[in-house]
C-alpha cells in the first residue's frame, strides 16, 4: 500500500507542479503546501518542491525550443560589444541573469532549508502564505507601471532580473510572478515580459534540481524512482498547458489568486501551529 500512495503523491505533486508552473502564484509555494497536506517535512517539501522544476523547464525547453537554437546559433557571432543587440541580447541577458540568481539564491536556498527544518508544518504554511501576499502586493503595483514597449534587455536589467529570481528559491515567491513584473517595473510589455521570464526559467530550473539533488545526495521525502514519476508526469502536464495557462495569464488578475491562496494560508497555518503548540 505504501508503495501506490508514493506513487499517487509523485503523480498528483506532478501535476500541481505542471500547472501552476507557468501561473506567477508560485509553483514552488503552493506544490510545497499540497505536499504537506500528505504530511512530508517541510524541509522536504521544500527539496521537492524544488527538484520537480527539472519536469517543467523540460516543458519550457521544448515549447521555446525555435528561440533557444536561435540563441545558441548565435553564440560563435558573439562579442562584448554587440552583447545586447539583437539575438545576442536575449542570451548575454539569460547567462548574466542566470549568474545573479545562482548569487543571490545560493545563500537563501540553505537558510531556507535550515528555517523549514525548525518550523512546524502549520507555520511553514503560514509563512508560505505571506510570501504569497508579498508576490500579489508586488504584482498588483506592477500594474501601474507606464509601458515604453521595450524588447531588447540591457546588462542592468539581467542583473535586477537575475538578483530578484534568487529570492523565488523561497516557497511563496513565484519565479515568474516576480521576475515578469520586474520586467514590466522595467518597461517591457507584457508578451516581451513573460518570453523573457519564461527563458529565464529553463536555466533556472536545471540549477534548482540539480542544487537539490547533490546538496542532499537523492531526493528527500519520496525517493529517486518516485521523483522520476513526479518530474515526467510535471514535464507532460507542463506541456500540454503552456500555451493555454500564459494566455490565461494575461488575461487574469493574479495578485487577487495570491492575496486569496496567501490569505488562507496565513489562516489556515496560523490556526494550525496553535492547535499543536
Amino acid at each position: 500500500m505504501t508503495g501506490y500512495w508514493d506513487l499517487l503523491i509523485a503523480i498528483l505533486a506532478g501535476i500541481v507542479q505542471g500547472v501552476v508552473e507557468w501561473l506567477p502564484i508560485s509553483s514552488q509555494g503552493n506544490l510545497s503546501l499540497f505536499l504537506t497536506l500528505f504530511d512530508v517535512a517541510p524541509d522536504h517539501a521544500l527539496q521537492l518542491a524544488l527538484f520537480l522544476q527539472f519536469g517543467t523547464t523540460l516543458s519550457a525547453a521544448v515549447y521555446y525550443r525555435g528561440e533557444i537554437g536561435e540563441s545558441l546559433e548565435a553564440v560563435p557571432r558573439w562579442r562584448p560589444r554587440t552583447a545586447f543587440t539583437g539575438q545576442n541580447a536575449v542570451t548575454t541577458f539569460v547567462i548574466v541573469a542566470t549568474l545573479a540568481t545562482g548569487a543571490i539564491g545560493l545563500p537563501i536556498y540553505f537558510l531556507a532549508i535550515d528555517v523549514a527544518s525548525e518550523l512546524s508544518g502549520g507555520l511553514f504554511i503560514a509563512a508560505i502564505g505571506v510570501l504569497l501576499v508579498a508576490t500579489g502586493a508586488l504584482e498588483l503595483a506592477s500594474k501601474s507601471v507606464e509601458f515604453a514597449d521595450r524588447t531588447e534587455p540591457t546588462l542592468r536589467d539581467a542583473v535586477i532580473v537575475g538578483g530578484i529570481q534568487g529570492f523565488s528559491i523561497l516557497p511563496g515567491v513565484s519565479r515568474s510572478g516576480v521576475t515578469t513584473s520586474t520586467l514590466l517595473f522595467r518597461s517591457y510589455r507584457a508578451p516581451s515580459a513573460f518570453r523573457l521570464s519564461f527563458l529565464l526559467s529553463i536555466p533556472a530550473g536545471i540549477a534548482a534540481g540539480v542544487l537539490t539533488y547533490v546538496t542532499e545526495g537523492g531526493i528527500p521525502g519520496i525517493g529517486l524512482e518516485m521523483a522520476a514519476v513526479a518530474v515526467l508526469t510535471s514535464a507532460v502536464v507542463g506541456y500540454a498547458t503552456i500555451g493555454l495557462l500564459l494566455r490565461v495569464v494575461e488575461r487574469v488578475p493574479f495578485w487577487i489568486v495570491c492575496f486569496g491562496l496567501g490569505g488562507l494560508a496565513i489562516v489556515g497555518g496560523g490556526g494550525v501551529a496553535l492547535l499543536t503548540a
